[in-house]
């Protein structure tokens, strides 16, 4: 295997037999007491008790570490035989090794963990601490010396996927995929190395030191690739909108998502390792988050938010600087057009009232103001999406937005649009209009108000009602005012002792003396019917309708008079009763 330093053995081979040597470790433990010289009794019997509640302990940790001696000779035997593999199984021969290696250092981190669990002066313990700060001291420098060599193996297999195509790419591709997880695993064994050494407490500076170096390169290289993956995927974007069925540009466009995600998880699990090893890892957490990674609670640090805020404000900024001369400039514009789209609204609104009320058309209040409305609010619109286009915002997808809005709020709004209806037949068909008196929906007063939504109605009594349309075109509409002229409808009773032809001849003089009373059509003056206690005549003149309370309440008042004057009566209700008494006769 290349290598970028020389090295007495290769960099794996000094790693394993270094990691070999931890399988002395149950041989030890089991030679301690043989190797102690004899001790007084009271002495022995004062560390018995000591290390009585540790002793079963301290035998399951002897098993794993016979475990472990086995797997370690295993992997050791796969990389003394390595060079015996013939070329085309090596470099999986090499992976399988590398991945059972890697094991193995995350379980002997684990059995150094439970050994520092044990007393101080513990056998096991201390014979741990031996091994891992004499035979284990080279280990961290072979897993960088490997990381190393993985790195020129992900580069030789790279340049060879790009020669090929068709299924033999996508096998190197795939394996390209395998030795970028274990360079990742490598930086991870270093980290439980670490971790080994923290809790037995040895040092560690140099390793330390080394494993921060390395994170630090592989996080930096990370969020570069990602940076450069975005902008090319952006880019791809613009283009696949102008060419949505191009293969090449899909393909291109499918390989660098997945090396987009692919990076993502990877960076996921350097800050992982960072936090581990105590490094200010805000920054890529921040940077994750930007990439659209999954979002966790840990996520919400202080430093991690803090990190996420400088870094949108220093893109602000500095987006803000080379584009403040445009941005001012479509700003200015966009403020212009939207006051000049103002002003034009204002004056065609006016243009179409006043040739709405200039035409010859018999058109309704409601048609007018809702024309002027429509037209005045078109030109807003109008003036609102050019203003929108030169701001860079895409009308079409928004167009379709305001679609599904206008769906949800239709839905959310099936009253009102039930009123809008209405106010549209009520337009169509014009059963009555602004002035007119009108009796709908057991309201009754003149109609000050109408809209597509309500009809505003004022009472006689100057009382303000707000009528729903949907009410009205539902129900009987009775306008008072709708014809030009209106008869009047009048009732007087006289006497049966009066003369009904000289009652008929002075009614007749009192219409027609009325200024308000129209000869055409003749007013009607009839006996109408022959009452308990009266006769009961009917008057009917006709009357232009603005006229009809004045006519109807002074013919009223005139007649009285002038039956006063001519001695006609107007009776009341009379009753006679009769009394009979016991002998048949009546009072």
């Amino acid at each position: 295997m290349p290598s970028a330093r020389k090295h007495r053995f290769p960099p794996m081979l000094e790693f394993f037999l270094a990691l070999a040597m931890t399988a002395t470790l149950s041989c030890l433990s089991a030679q301690v007491v043989a190797e102690d010289e004899p001790a007084p009794a009271a002495e022995a019997e004062s560390r018995n008790s000591e290390f009585a509640d540790f002793e079963e302990k301290g035998a399951r940790l002897q098993e794993r570490a016979a475990r472990l001696n086995v797997d370690l000779e295993e992997v050791r035997q796969l990389t003394v035989q390595l060079p015996q593999v013939p070329d085309p199984d090596r470099e999986a021969v090499m992976v399988r090794r590398d991945e059972r290696a890697f094991r193995l250092l995350r379980d002997i981190s684990e059995l150094a963990g439970d050994v520092a669990e044990l007393p101080q002066g513990h056998p096991l313990r201390e014979k741990m601490k031996e091994r891992l700060q004499t035979d284990l001291s080279s280990t961290g420098e072979a897993l960088f010396s490997h990381a190393r060599e993985l790195d020129e193996r992900i580069a030789r297999f790279s340049d060879r996927a790009n020669t090929l195509g068709g299924a033999e790419r996508l096998a190197v591709e795939a394996y390209v995929y395998t030795l970028k997880q274990l360079r990742i695993n490598a930086l991870g064994a270093a980290a439980d190395l670490l971790e080994s050494r923290r809790v037995l407490q040895l040092p560690s500076d140099e390793l330390e030191a080394a494993l921060r170096e390395n994170l630090y390169l592989r996080a930096e290289t990370l969020v570069g690739r990602l940076q450069y993956s975005q902008s090319a995927l952006d880019e791809l974007k613009v283009q696949l909108d102008e060419h949505p069925k191009e293969a090449d540009l899909l393909s291109a466009a499918r390989k660098l998502n997945a090396m987009h995600v692919e990076d993502l998880e990877r960076l996921n699990v350097v800050s992982e390792l960072m936090a581990r090893v105590g490094m200010d890892n805000a920054l890529y957490k921040a940077e994750l988050l930007q990439q659209g990674q999954e979002i966790s609670v840990r996520d919400f640090e202080p430093d991690v938010l803090r990190a996420l805020v400088q870094e949108e404000w220093v893109l602000f900024r500095d987006s803000a600087r080379e584009h403040a001369p445009d941005l001012l400039f479509n700003l200015v514009l966009i403020l212009l057009v939207l006051f000049v789209t103002r002003i034009l609204a204002r004056l065609v609104r006016r243009l179409v009232t006043h040739v709405c009320e200039r035409s010859s058309a018999d058109m309704s209040t409601l048609l007018k103001d809702v024309l002027a409305s429509v037209s005045g609010g078109t030109v807003t619109l109008i003036g609102i999406f050019v203003a929108l286009s030169m701001a860079g915002f895409a009308l079409g997808p928004m167009l379709a937005g305001l679609g599904v809005a206008g769906f949800i709020v239709g839905f959310a709004l099936q009253d009102t649009l039930g009123n809008f209806a209405a106010g549209s037949m009520i337009l169509l068909y014009r059963p009555y209009d602004v002035d007119d008196f009108v009796e709908v929906a057991g309201a009754s007063g003149l109609v000050k108000k109408m809209s597509l939504v309500s009809t505003t109605i004022t009472t006689f009594d100057n009382q303000t009602l707000v009528v729903p349309n949907s009410k009205i075109w539902g129900d009987v509409i009775k306008n008072v005012t709708a014809q030009d002229i209106r008869r009047v409808d009048l009732e007087f009773r006289i006497s049966y002792a009066d003369d009904i032809e000289k009652a008929e001849r002075l009614l007749r003089e009192v219409v027609s003396e009325h200024p308000a009373t129209l000869e055409e059509p003749a007013p009607l003056i009839k006996v109408h019917s022959l009452g308990e206690s009266s006769v009961n005549v009917i008057v009917r003149p006709w009357v232009k309708t603005a006229e009809y309370w004045a006519a109807y309440w002074d013919i009223t008042r005139e007649v009285k008079l002038r039956f006063d004057r001519e001695g006609l009566h107007v009776p009341y209700p009379r009753r006679d009763y009769h009394v009979w008494d016991g002998g048949g006769s009546t009072s």
